[in-house]
């Protein structure tokens, strides 16, 4: 039977006693992990989110304490006073490994039944099934650590804009549908039956407003909702550290940035960012490792050989070039004995599932060189080729042509990065950069048009204003992106605040007069009022601490996740609602046939 805490009050976490502590009266709370019982001997790990002391109850102990501590079982709630002294048999593997709690009182403040999961670190149990025991499941002290790291990462964030005159301004939840690339969830309106809000993407457009209204030091961990399909870094709703200046340009915003990521790395990982960050344009990261958001751990860089090839009598090679594309390839090192002509033949059957017409490829053993196409060339262009990949005994040499450089340079992206890893090339450390320069435009393929690449209030370069309307190919924007390890943590631009010029990146989205009043009304009426030059960006909260920790997907660093088809398993949502309540808000809902 449970017993009431009554004047027992914890003196100490679990976790954090040391041989400091000898000597010491204390009071520890919290879940007993295991109960070893020796004879004339019971040992209990007891366990909270700092970590785990073991409870000792021996022939000194009173009998009745003793006998109680005999009942224990896993996942029982306790509340243990007791004396710290040094542990004979010393576990090196834990913290409190040298001392243990001799125990004079013990309370078992809450009884459980067998958890449906072994609560230990790197359970093997299902993601479902934990997913469904999550309370549980926030008890395995890796996912603690994981939730209490990115405690201090929000604390870390708070501090720093504080320190650098940011004020923390909420926007509301509930806004105005408005096109921000992803699908809305929406919220009907009891008062306005009819009508929806919206939960917001992003605070963007009130951020920007908040500039027109003199906070020109912006800053929130904002919420934000997007109903898109999920994967291991995307969830419906997250968090992103989202911020606005005024009177700034590029440069500013980036500085910004970059004294936050080096004030994180320095405070949670003791780790030394050297600054300013590497920046590269969007034209450089997508020639060099067909990315906007490469992995610069690893080299495996993209390489041009179009013009010793052109004319060459490897006709796949040849006529890419002469319509207009190129030939290029990658040089994975030292991977021969890896990459054998099996793997090889499963990158290929890769590179055609990510749209390439087929894989070329060279291996250079101690046996020689085999390759798929060295038949058609000349002894001097495959010694050309060579000397331009660097290639070495024990490279494989893989190559790719379209007529298509856009569409060439994003299949050879993907394949490094899978070629990377079925190779095992090593990835240590942390490798952010900024990429700069994106293009204003994209040309979309399905409808024979260019398509506006970031929202519309993305300012392009002065240098690009002349031919907005006549080389749209060529327009860059004030754009960038914080990129880690090969994913995207941030995003953000300068914003437009020239009325003219909203117009006309409006009238050239094909946005109408009337459908810019319509969804964009209240910001280009305050932009009347006088704003000042801004821009700013958003980091993801949830993917920043994934990379900093390591982690696979985002579920090891949200408590209350959801899964792949965006529920929630512990509590069965989305789910039905009474029809008075639907009735009550004016929807009807209909079955799917």
């Amino acid at each position: 039977m449970a017993e009431l805490m009554g004047n027992l009050r914890r003196t100490h976490y679990c976790g954090t006693l040391r041989e400091g502590d000898i000597g010491k009266t204390v009071t520890v709370m919290g879940w007993a992990q295991r109960q070893r019982d020796l004879g004339s001997l019971i040992f209990i790990d007891l366990r909270d989110r700092s970590g785990i002391v073991q409870l000792a109850f021996d022939d000194g102990s009173d009998r009745a304490i003793f006998d109680k501590a005999f009942g224990v079982r896993s996942e029982y709630v306790l509340a243990a006073v007791g004396t710290v002294r040094e542990r004979s048999s010393k576990n090196p593997n834990i913290p409190t490994g040298n001392i243990e709690v001799f125990v004079t009182e013990l309370r078992v403040l809450s009884v459980a039944e067998t958890p449906p999961f072994e609560i230990v670190e790197g359970s093997k149990a299902g993601e479902e099934l934990r997913l469904k025991y999550r309370y549980l499941d926030l008890r395995r002290p890796d996912l603690a650590k994981n939730i209490i790291f990115r405690h201090r990462a929000a604390k870390a964030v708070r501090d720093y804009f504080d320190e650098n005159g940011f004020l923390e301004i909420e926007t509301p939840m509930l806004v105005r549908s408005t096109p921000e690339g992803a699908r809305d969830y929406l919220v009907p309106s009891r008062v306005h039956k009819g009508s929806f809000y919206a939960l917001p993407q992003s605070p963007q457009l009130y951020k920007q407003l908040l500039m027109v209204a003199g906070f020109d030091r912006y800053v929130q961990l904002a919420r934000c909702f997007r109903d898109e399909d999920l994967r291991a870094d995307r969830q419906p709703e997250f968090t992103q550290i989202d911020l606005e200046m005024s009177f700034v340009d590029v440069d500013d915003i980036l500085a910004v940035g970059e004294g936050l990521v080096k004030r994180l790395f320095k405070e949670l990982l003791d780790t030394e960012v050297s600054l300013p960050l590497p920046r590269y344009t969007y034209k450089e990261v997508m020639e060099r490792f067909g990315s906007d958001k490469p992995d610069l751990r690893y080299g495996l860089e993209i390489t041009d050989i179009s013009d010793i090839v052109e004319k060459s009598g490897f006709s796949v090679f040849a006529s890419a070039v002469s319509g207009g594309g190129s030939v290029r390839g990658i040089n994975v090192k030292g991977k021969a004995d890896v990459l054998t002509r099996k793997e090889v033949d499963k990158l290929t059957e890769y590179a055609k599932g990510c749209g390439a017409k087929g894989l070329a490829w060279v291996r250079l053993t101690a046996q020689g060189a085999s390759s798929s196409f060295g038949k058609f060339m000349t002894e001097e262009e495959m010694n050309a080729i060579y000397a331009r990949m660097g290639a070495e005994e024990g490279d494989v040499l893989l190559f790719m042509a379209d007529t298509n450089n856009g569409r060439l340079l994003s299949t050879l992206g993907m394949l490094r990065v899978e070629a990377a890893n079925r190779a095992g090339v090593e990835k240590k450390g942390y490798k952010p950069l900024w990429v700069v320069e994106f293009p204003f435009f994209e040309y979309d393929e399905e409808i024979g048009d260019f398509v506006a690449m970031h929202h519309p209030f993305t300012a392009p370069l002065d240098e690009c204003l002349p031919y907005l309307e006549t080389d749209k190919a060529a327009v860059r924007a004030k754009a960038y992106d914080l990129v880690l390890n090969g994913i995207e943590l941030a995003s953000g631009s300068i914003r437009i605040t020239d009325p003219a010029l909203q117009k006309t990146i409006f009238r050239l989205l094909g946005i109408s007069d009337a459908e810019a009043e319509e969804k964009f009304g209240f910001l280009t009426d305050a932009f009347r009022y006088g704003p000042p030059p801004h821009g700013g960006m958003a980091i993801g909260l949830d993917r920043l601490v994934m990379q900093l920790l390591g982690c696979d997907t985002l579920r090891d660093v949200v408590a209350f996740p959801k899964v792949q088809n965006a529920s929630e398993l512990m509590t069965s949502c989305p789910a039905e609602v009474p029809t008075a309540l639907t009735d009550d808000l004016g929807i009807k809902v209909t079955e799917k046939e």
